[in-house]
């Protein structure tokens, strides 16, 4: 972990990596100087040219960051001019300190000398400036990136929370619409029923997260609820059967992912039907997966007119719109129940809470 830390601290993977870089100039240096005959104070020489480099180069982090926001041409020829002056100041060193301690004071004839090798020491200079540059836009994109993938993700679960949050008034609409009538019909111990479950079932579906998932065994206690409802409406003309295995009542599912389906099952398969008609629900686990099915034997798909006379609106395509956003892999299949009806297959990724 701090060295995690220490790479995200832009201050101290500097230092870090400056040091890393002169510490291996000067061994590849001393590697190189082992193929001629060279004293034992040659190692000082070596180091002394790392440390005057490292030394050097330091001002010109300070130069960069000030041109930073220069003209592209302007920002390269401070580059050049400054690599160059910082090299020829280095080289200047280097041969002072070569003749001076390896040469035993041993002065060349001309002060030119001095100056010997400038460009090998612009060269280098201008590979530690190129990889200054280099990693700091490299920094930079990284950035960015992460940014726009927290953009992104903050997106998504806006997104999310729209789509499960869409599933509540639409419900609501057609509960009240259906309790307005109980009351118009004076029918007021049902409507208070209806009241009570309705405010259960609502409490359940503002308290949970739209983002995280819950196990199936919940999800399946609020669909009760949810069923409890619409056979008040409906009394003994809707029949529901479950058929849930173990192991799946604990796998976990996006939060009222099955009430549209079944909002649907009866709107358009058992309310179509004079007497009524059964909704099945199955849950079971299949490899790595979750296999989630809702059936009902109405009209089917054949009888209707349109898509959307069969639901193809906001439940369908809101329990699409968050499989997409939820899994990478899944599976959504409406499909003729036989001997008649509806069925609907979803297939998500099996996941349990740890």
């Amino acid at each position: 972990m701090s060295w995690q830390k220490s790479l995200e601290d832009r201050n101290k993977l500097f230092w870090l990596l400056h040091a890393a870089g002169w510490v291996g100039f000067a061994l590849v240096h001393y590697i190189g100087s082992l193929m001629n005959d060279m004293r034992d104070i040659y190692v000082f020489i070596v180091l002394s040219n790392a440390f005057w480099g490292g030394m050097l180069s330091l001002p010109l982090r300070s130069l960069y960051r000030s041109v930073w926001e220069l003209a592209p041409w302007k920002l390269i020829v401070t580059i050049l001019l400054s690599s160059y002056v910082t090299g020829l100041i280095w080289v200047v060193i280097q041969n002072f300190t070569y003749w001076e301690f390896y040469k035993f004071g041993y002065r060349p004839d001309e002060w030119i000398w001095y100056f010997r090798n400038s460009l090998g020491g612009f060269y280098i200079i201008l590979c530690w400036s190129g990889l200054y540059f280099g990693i700091k836009y490299y920094q930079m994109l990284q950035k960015e990136k992460q940014k726009a993938l927290k953009a992104s993700s903050m997106a998504n679960e806006a997104q999310l929370k729209m789509l499960r949050y869409q599933l509540n008034p639409h419900f609501l609409f057609n509960t009240l619409n259906a309790i307005s009538t109980l009351i118009l019909c004076q029918e007021n111990k049902t409507a208070n029923g209806m009241v009570s479950k309705l405010s259960d079932f609502l409490r359940y579906s503002l308290h949970t997260d739209p983002i995280k998932k819950v196990p199936l065994d919940q999800e399946i206690k609020a669909l009760s609820l949810y069923l409890e409802i619409e056979k008040i409406r409906f009394a003994e003309s809707l029949v529901v059967e479950w058929d849930i295995v173990e192991q799946a009542k604990q796998a976990l599912v996006p939060s009222l992912l099955l009430q549209p389906i079944i909002e649907n099952a009866i709107k358009y398969g058992i309310s179509a039907r004079s007497n009524g008609g059964t909704i099945k629900i199955v849950a079971k686990t299949f490899g790595h997966d979750l296999l989630l099915e809702v059936s009902d034997d109405g009209p089917g798909l054949s009888s209707a007119s349109s898509s959307s006379s069969k639901g193809e609106g906001v439940g369908i395509s809101n329990i699409k719109d968050r499989l997409q956003n939820l899994f990478d892999d899944y599976s959504f299949t409406l499909s003729e129940n036989v001997p008649s009806g509806l069925k609907v297959n979803i297939r998500i990724p099996l996941e349990f809470d740890r």
